[in-house]
């Protein structure tokens, strides 16, 4: 009878023991076919960043770099500064850090593409720790991260319609690629504060938000603007007596620097550089019913424009797998209570962000048309200031969904129910296919940058040599072959040398009276 018992109780307990060692290498499965999937997509936008930093080598200069050039080896770092303070637009962070890249040539300019993508990587990664750690959710594989941080980068780098300006282009970068990376940093810094649990350290943080302000508002007005605008719904969406903060500290932060923002866009504004900048644009029209519109017709076209761009979608994709890969981080929880977890998630802040961008988007755009013209609108190379939350929000809104749909397609200690399995695998290869098209998507412009910019800059070397071969030689007037590259102007673009900007600065840049296309004189 004992063992008629004994038999039954095994066979019994076996399907129990059966189901949980089922669903563990089921979760199991799911996480090394996840992390597999965030592998691909981390090494295939890994490697174009990797190409986008190591580029940085063959760039030459075009554009606003002639002008950048001379004037840093002939004024100086602070001569240069208060050349754009007193006669050119006024942004004395930018001017600064121009002297200081383009002190020893071309050299700063060179390495900035580097140091973008490092920074970037850096600054996102520990963005995205800080972020979890405080929502209270489990570390997910670090190479769910670094695909989510590798792809956002490679989307914002090279998705958009001005991949070398955004990028490669040095006057670009310091003026809107940079801001967002030292955004980044500001933030990082208040966290540290806030961690730490120290009053000094508080104080030092909130210090550190005015002073950085300040620089970022003579550095970027399109930055300004969009900092400003998220700066104070959060610190509104802060404030103690909403019960989302416990003190004062983050709305306090945010006041800081909105204040340093606002200092520093009011130096820059009513900057004699500013003011003759201003005088410029003849064609600035009042803000009337008609600009309006014309101006909301400009906004639409930029979405247009962006909606194009389908391999922004990817931030949406790999936001997911970071989601699945939260889900399945931490060890199984009751449906039921997270559900009423969900339900207390305030939809307020969460859907914020939204109406925050086109808010921003559409201020970038009123200053596009303010500086401009009707043409402002085609300038991509200021969308990266609202790409940025753009990105950030789509990688977010990602993560949530992901992490939602991963709970649901947990395994629990109990028999998997029917087609969970099935659920699991076509969930997954719809996000990892996305994330992987998005990540393809970017190779041909990626291919196409890399080529342009490397044949180029050998061309650009043998006429460099010979031109200077010329000038030491004392000709004083030496041809100059245009090579356009990334949309910009060239030397010799315009009609007459009075006009001619990019021509006067690259002549001054070596030490001629003037340059001309070969067998082509310019009119006077």
């Amino acid at each position: 009878m004992s063992k008629i018992t004994i038999t039954e109780q095994g066979e019994a307990g076996a399907p129990e023991d059966g189901a949980g060692t089922g669903a563990a290498e089921r979760n199991g499965m799911f996480r090394r076919a996840l992390n597999g999937v965030s592998a691909v997509v981390a090494l295939g936008a890994g490697a174009m960043l990797a190409v986008g930093a190591f580029l940085g080598l063959y760039v030459r200069p075009t554009s606003d770099d002639w002008c950048a050039l001379w004037k840093a080896r002939d004024m100086g770092v602070l001569g240069i500064t208060e050349d754009f303070y007193n006669t050119q637009n006024g942004r004395v962070t930018n001017a600064f850090l121009t002297g200081v890249i383009y002190f020893d040539d071309m050299r700063g300019a060179k390495l900035m593409p580097a140091f973008l993508v490092v920074g970037f990587s850096v600054a996102l990664f520990f963005l995205v720790r800080v972020t979890l750690r405080a929502l209270g959710l489990p570390r997910p594989p670090a190479v769910l991260v670094v695909a989510a941080v590798a792809l956002f980068e490679a989307l914002l780098f090279f998705a958009g319609t001005r991949a070398y300006q955004a990028l490669l282009w040095a006057p670009a970068t310091i003026s809107h690629t940079l801001p967002s990376l030292i955004g980044f940093a500001a933030v990082l810094g208040a966290v540290a504060g806030a961690r730490s649990g120290r009053p000094w350290a508080r104080k030092a943080a909130v210090a550190m938000a005015v002073l950085t302000g300040l620089a970022l508002g003579m550095l970027s007005e399109p930055f300004t603007m969009v900092a400003g605008i998220f700066a104070v719904a959060a610190g509104l969406v802060c404030l103690p007596r909403f019960g989302r903060a416990k003190d004062w500290y983050a709305t306090t932060w945010c006041t800081a620097a909105c204040l340093g923002l606002g200092t520093g866009l009011v130096i820059l504004y009513t900057s004699p550089g500013a003011q003759w900048r201003r005088a410029q644009n003849t064609s600035q029209k009042p803000l009337t019913a008609e600009e309006l519109g014309e101006i909301l017709h400009d906004w639409w076209r930029i979405w247009q424009t962006i909606a194009d761009q389908w391999a922004y979608l990817g931030a949406l994709a790999v936001g997911a797998l970071l989601g699945l890969g939260l889900a399945f981080a931490g060890p199984s929880r009751d449906r039921d209570r997270d559900d009423s977890a969900d339900r207390r998630v305030p939809w307020f802040p969460a859907l914020l962000p939204v109406p925050l961008i086109a808010l921003a988007s559409l201020g970038v755009t009123y200053g596009l048309r303010s500086g401009y013209g009707p043409t402002g609108w085609t300038y991509g190379r200021t969308w990266i200031n609202f790409l940025v939350p753009l990105l950030l929000v789509l990688c977010a809104y990602g993560t949530w969904a992901g992490y939602r749909l991963g709970r649901l397609l947990l395994a629990p200690d109990r028999p998997a129910a029917p087609g969970r399995s099935a659920a699991r695998a076509v969930t997954l290869a719809a996000v990892g296919a996305l994330a992987l098209a998005s990540t393809a998507a970017l190779v041909q412009p990626m291919y196409a940058m890399t080529k342009s910019t490397v044949v180029r800059s050998a061309a650009w070397d043998r006429q460099n040599a010979r031109i200077q071969a010329e000038a030491a030689a004392g000709v004083r007037d030496v041809a100059y072959q245009p090579m356009l590259i990334g949309g910009l102007s060239e030397p010799l673009f315009a009609s007459s040398y009075k006009r001619d900007w990019a021509a006067q600065c690259a002549s001054t840049y070596y030490k001629v009276d003037r340059i001309h296309r070969p067998g082509k004189a310019q009119k006077p």
